[in-house]
């Protein structure tokens, strides 16, 4: 369903984007400026790529993770600490009403967890030795909560959409800037020149870095969603008492490559002026304040 949901608003996107197009006359527009560019047949190009890469790393994710961290599947428990993490875990997605994620253990002494897939009934869950071996098993169980909150909220899938537009309007965007000043600046008549491919890699690379905001904006405001969900499943002063802990222990960097630790549970400590604006994660004080907050 949301696979279905994912297509069916990016083809709503790209009729608006079109009709919008249409409207403000961009066509008309550009054809008395001399600029012979098909703006319809151009965002539907944009778009399939746009969104074909972001579902290709969605449906990928699980496989890409456990290369990436080395995740050690439990399937079959091997000892007490396996035992009680495997069925915490399947505690918690009953209560979620999600299907029974993959569970694993990846080796790092950081305090860390993450859940990826590309569907919230074909999930993956993972924790480090370091968070497994250092918490209280009433925190382990609001970390795994709040990863799990992730898989119920469809965080994958949203963030997905979220970057397939973005990364159809960059390309749509920074191909048009490109043509124009080819067309105008660098008087090209036909097909493309230099200043054609030299102004798109420039407009794309721009305007990348500003669509991430966007995107990193969404990151920090599901991980407020997790912790809630986390918060409603195992207890809100254990889901605080988690994230105390990981306060305490962020003076470590992390170790997860940058696609994993979006999903992961800690963040990669403050960040002054404009890198605020660049994180995937809120600060842990702002965390724990919200979740306070909701108590009250």
């Amino acid at each position: 369903m949301r696979i279905l949901l994912f297509i069916a608003t990016n083809l709503a996107v790209l009729f608006i984007a079109n009709i919008t197009l249409s409207l403000l006359g961009f066509n008309s527009i550009m054809a008395a400026n001399g600029i012979d560019l098909d703006l319809q047949a151009l965002l539907v190009f944009c778009a399939v790529f746009g969104v074909s890469g972001s579902l290709i790393s969605l449906f990928i994710s699980k496989w890409m993770a456990k290369r990436a961290m080395g995740v050690q599947l439990i399937t079959e428990p091997k000892n007490s600490s396996e035992k009680w993490l495997f069925k915490e875990v399947q505690k918690l997605a009953e209560q979620a009403g999600i299907g029974m994620p993959e569970v694993g253990i990846f080796e790092s002494e950081q305090s860390n967890a993450f859940a990826t897939g590309w569907n919230r009934n074909n999930a993956l869950v993972a924790v480090s030795t370091g968070l497994l071996s250092r918490f209280e098993r009433d925190e382990v169980k609001a970390v795994l909560a709040h990863e799990i909150g992730h898989v119920a909220n469809g965080d994958m899938i949203t963030l997905t959409l979220i970057q397939g537009v973005i990364n159809t309007f960059v390309m749509f965007f920074s191909r048009v800037i490109g043509h124009t000043v080819d067309r105008v600046i660098f008087k090209t008549e036909r097909g493309h020149g230099m200043g054609y491919y030299i102004t798109t890699i420039i407009a794309e690379l721009v305007l990348a870095v500003l669509a991430s905001i966007i995107v990193m904006w969404f990151s920090r405001w599901r991980e407020f969603r997790a912790d809630a969900a986390g918060a409603k499943l195992a207890g809100t002063n254990s889901m605080i008492n988690a994230l105390a802990r990981l306060k305490a222990e962020q003076e470590q960097p992390s170790d997860m490559p940058a696609s994993i630790a979006a999903f992961g549970i800690r963040d990669g400590g403050l960040k002054q002026g404009l890198m605020k604006l660049f994180m995937t994660h809120p600060p842990l004080e702002e965390r724990i304040a919200a979740l306070k907050n909701a108590r009250q």
